[in-house]
């Protein structure tokens, strides 16, 4: 099993930074793809990036590649998602995931840390 823990949410202006992090523990994580996803209220989860953690592999989705950057410090375990210029429809509930690279989908999830943007 695997173990995930978020960090960084909070309160920014339109414009601003915010770097999140997710601890990871548990076995074989370098066997594992990483993902950062988010929920607004009313809306359906939205996967924002995720990282191969062997490789670094990244892939984004499209709305956010051009200011979200994945990243893993595996010094840490720790993946994180750095975000800029956020704007006040970044508001949401940011989740980590994590899954073993030979299944499908995300099978492990940190409690999620909320990231508000105002305007």
């Amino acid at each position: 099993q695997v173990q995930l823990v978020e960090s960084g949410g909070g309160l920014v202006e339109a414009g601003a930074s915010l770097r999140l992090s997710c601890v990871a523990s548990g076995p074989n994580l370098r066997n594992t793809r990483m993902g950062w996803f988010r929920q607004s209220p009313g809306k359906e989860r939205q996967f924002l990036a995720r990282i191969t953690w062997l490789e670094e592999s990244t892939i984004y989705e499209n709305s956010v590649k051009d200011r979200f950057t994945i990243s893993i410090d595996k010094a840490k375990n720790t993946v994180n998602l750095q975000m800029i210029r956020l704007r006040p429809e970044d508001t949401a509930v940011y989740y980590c995931a994590a899954a073993y690279t030979q299944t499908t989908g995300y099978n492990f999830w940190g409690q999620g840390t909320q990231v508000t943007v105002s305007s």
